[in-house]
């Protein structure tokens, strides 16, 4: 009986330590394929960094620069020596677009988000279908049309032109409409017996709730928000109201392109949605999993 026993207790043992050899095998080969690709993306920013920092006669011609300098971006911050340029209330104006339109981007595709996917009304399937396909419509045809109504709004050259076109996203209407089908209905009409009303419910239970998903539609509306140079460029000329992209894309082409600049340039517009990115890392990672499941 204990031969038996202590037989079966090996057998158990070999057991684990395959199962044990196997998650090492299996995440060995999730190293082996991780850090590579890891190395393809990294490479460009990588690249971006050390060529903003590289003497100009070593830009472009060389990865590895041997002489680094901070000449480029004190070309960028004195204008290129053409310009004056009013750096710090261009990066305001930049702060102040991006947040204004994130944070409308975020509310009203909650709100939205909540009304097509709990509440039932007469031509909700139409506005279901017609997002969709809004969404893969190219939006340069709707550029022109676009500009004549804020200029003949009286909005051109003001900040509700770079704001107001930019309040709403289809993509975040569409995750939120995803999220918010997946909530109990019982939670919905709990809140509801409790006397709230349909903007509580969104705010005050859906939306933490939904913090995952909203940290990632947050982070990619701002994104997309801060790199935003078209439509800034167009609807407004007063220098006062450039935002960062529209003061950074005056410095090139004029006078010429300088490459060491422009590296640095992006290393400016850049760096700002790195910062977003780290300090929401941990809740960006949970609505990624969230997402894939």
């Amino acid at each position: 009986m204990a031969q038996t026993q202590s037989q079966q207790a090996a057998v158990l043992q070999g057991q684990k330590t395959r199962q044990r050899s196997g998650r090492r095998v299996k995440g060995l080969w999730l190293y082996v394929l991780a850090v590579p690709l890891l190395v393809v993306m990294a490479f460009p920013y990588l690249f971006l960094i050390l060529q903003s920092f590289a003497s100009w006669d070593q830009v472009n011609r060389t990865f590895l620069p041997t002489s680094f300098t901070l000449r480029s971006y004190q070309w960028i911050f004195n204008g290129g020596g053409y310009l004056a340029q009013p750096w710090l209330q261009a990066l305001l104006n930049s702060i102040l677009v991006t947040a204004v339109d994130s944070i409308s981007m975020v509310a009203l595709g909650a709100i939205v988000g909540y009304a097509l996917s709990v509440m039932e009304f007469r031509g909700k399937k139409l506005i279901n279908n017609f997002i969709l396909f809004q969404m893969f419509y190219p939006g340069i045809i709707l550029l022109v049309p676009t500009f004549l109504i804020i200029r003949y709004s009286g909005f051109y050259n003001t900040y509700w032109a770079m704001i107001i076109p930019k309040m709403m996203s289809l993509w975040a209407v569409f995750m939120y409409t995803g999220f918010f089908r997946s909530v109990s209905p019982e939670v919905i009409e709990a809140a509801r017996l409790d006397g709230a009303s349909e903007l509580q419910i969104v705010f005050r239970i859906m939306m933490p709730m939904a913090r995952s998903i909203t940290t990632i539609i947050f982070l990619f509306v701002s994104m997309e928000r801060w790199t935003d140079l078209m439509w800034d460029l167009i609807v407004v000329k007063d220098a006062s109201r450039q935002t960062l992209n529209v003061l950074l894309s005056t410095m090139f082409g004029p006078y010429g392109t300088y490459q060491g600049p422009l590296y640095a340039a992006g290393v400016i517009l850049t760096l700002p949605v790195l910062l977003l990115f780290i300090a929401f890392s941990r809740n960006f990672v949970k609505g990624v999993q969230l997402v894939l499941r």
